[in-house]
């Protein structure tokens, strides 16, 4: 089987999907990349220019489409371009294409390619049921579902948008979102023995109880209101502190804010791939606070591979799928800044509680691995293949 897969880029919580599809009996897997970014064009939102420090481009077969965008970079719809990716479809001939959503416009030349070609097309896009959105907006999401093969749901939010945007029971195939479970494990076992070590560099004590921050400090996160929480459970004598690692457009306010308002805070910055399990085995809870632009939020498989309970956001895309209130963390209204404040006083005060539901997301996330991806994007690729009904040129 001959199997494409179009990208905006390079990224990390793709990359280990690649590679199980590579490792499959008869898969001869492609990923066509629509631009390999600079450290300058992989740091917006970042704050910060960098390169990921773990490979990205090792262990399956990949190529740079031709990018005809004056300046390309990762920031907006029409940031790239790639007219030519219907003649590199000719050329390789895949069996099936996959494409990574619609935001971007690759995307969508890559699925005309593949009409025009005859070539089933399938997607694995992120979008969430969780936000509602205007009738205009539902209308074109059914018109465009309506031209994939099969759609890939990265959880249940995601299964539920392309069920309500008419897309019909048999053209959809569970493939969740995962992390690179073993390197994870592997590096908090080896972590483990450090971590008071660790707590002390971020000025941790041994009572302290840490919830974690990880992630771009952008509007989306609200970094703000978990600053604010904090302030609240701090003035409750909870023994809470917030460790925020990433960097960002909004690092700038939330520094001021947890000065102004004396919150136990401490910031860590911007942490490569190769560095986040210390923060992970340095915390006993992450917290994200984040809108409906997040629509999935995969530092909480992370932190969860770690043992970790998590807080989310009533509006956070996993947390239909991982956060399972008082089982496996807690989800609050989101913006509701007093209940994240309750939330995180009531798990700091609780340790057995806490170590629980750690130990239930650990085996929670467990679920969303390699495997099932691979199983369910082998199932929707077979079934595109089978029933597509164009005639192959």
């Amino acid at each position: 089987m001959r199997l494409g897969i179009v990208a905006s880029h390079p990224v990390q919580y793709q990359v280990p999907w690649y590679r199980a599809l590579t490792a499959e009996p008869d898969m001869e897997l492609t990923v066509y990349y629509a631009l390999i970014p600079t450290p300058e064009q992989q740091g917006v939102g970042f704050g910060v220019d960098f390169a990921w420090d773990v490979p990205l481009l090792d262990g399956y077969r990949w190529t740079a489409l031709q990018n005809s965008a004056r300046a390309p970079s990762l920031d907006g719809f029409l940031a790239s371009r790639t007219p030519s990716v219907g003649r590199v479809f000719e050329r390789d001939r895949p069996d099936a294409v996959v494409v990574s959503g619609w935001q971007s416009l690759p995307f969508l030349q890559a699925l005309r390619a593949s009409e025009k070609l005859g070539i089933p097309c399938l997607v694995r896009g992120e979008s969430s049921a969780l936000r509602r959105r205007p009738w205009w907006t539902r209308a074109i999401h059914r018109r465009l579902l309506a031209r994939f093969d099969a759609c890939l749901a990265i959880g249940r939010a995601n299964l539920r948008f392309y069920r309500e945007n008419g897309v019909s029971p048999e053209r959809l195939f569970l493939a969740p979102y995962f992390v690179d479970e073993v390197r994870f494990r592997d590096a908090a076992d080896r972590l483990a023995p450090e971590r008071e070590e660790i707590r002390r560099g971020w000025g941790l004590s041994p009572g302290d109880v840490c919830f974690l921050f990880a992630g771009k400090l952008i509007a989306k996160k609200r970094i703000s209101d978990l600053v604010t929480a904090s302030a609240i459970a701090s003035r409750s004598g909870s023994s809470a502190r917030v460790l925020v690692v990433g960097d960002g457009e909004q690092a700038t306010g939330a520094r001021r804010l947890a000065e102004r308002l004396r919150a136990p805070v401490a910031f860590a910055g911007f942490l490569n791939q190769t560095e986040i399990s210390r923060a992970y085995v340095a915390a006993d809870c992450l917290v994200l606070p984040s809108d409906y632009g997040e629509t999935w939020g995969l530092v909480v498989n992370e932190a969860m591979v770690h043992g970790l309970p998590a807080i989310v956001s009533d509006r956070v895309g996993c947390g239909p799928d991982l956060v399972e209130d008082g089982v496996t963390g807690r989800v609050f209204p989101f913006g509701d800044v007093a209940a994240l404040a309750r939330a995180i006083v009531e798990i700091a005060e609780d340790g057995p509680g806490r170590r629980e539901m750690g130990a239930s997301a650990r085996r929670r996330v467990s679920a969303y691995s390699a495997e099932s991806a691979v199983r369910g994007t082998l199932e929707a690729v077979r079934f595109a293949i089978g029933s597509s009904s164009r005639a192959v040129a």
